[in-house]
């Protein structure tokens, strides 16, 4: 079975950085895509930002455009959040997800097949 294991979460400052990674095993998605998701407490979850396995496109959450990047070692089957300029907004539990999206499901919970246990991001002073 496919699992996908989560790390680089933490506390950090605001202004802070983080890089977090998700490596998936029992499977290949060469034609698929890896995302990111967040919750917060009380809140649902919500998108964070998607890259498709071997095309050039990615897609962001307005709230993290410009702060957030999504990467993908396609030899390893793991994929990257880069997350810059950390806001205590940005608190959150971060999943990631494997699948085979359509364009118009790959920002959805929907769209994907395959989550992470979660790993938990707090931006505070």
């Amino acid at each position: 079975q496919v699992q996908l294991v989560e790390s680089g979460g933490g506390l950090v400052q605001p202004g802070g950085s983080l890089r977090l990674s998700c490596s998936a095993s029992g499977d290949s998605f060469g034609a698929g895509a890896g995302a990111w998701f967040r919750q917060a407490p009380g809140k649902e979850r919500e998108f964070v930002a998607a890259r498709r396995w071997n095309g050039g496109i990615a897609y962001y959450a307005d709230s993290v455009k410009g702060r957030f990047s999504i990467s993908r070692d396609t030899s390893i089957n793991t994929i990257y959040l880069q997350m810059n300029s950390l806001q205590p907004d940005d608190t959150a539990v971060y999943y990631c997800a494997f699948g085979k999206p359509i364009v118009s499901t790959i920002r959805t919970i929907g769209g994907y097949r395959y989550w992470g246990q979660g790993t938990q991001v707090t931006v505070s002073s």
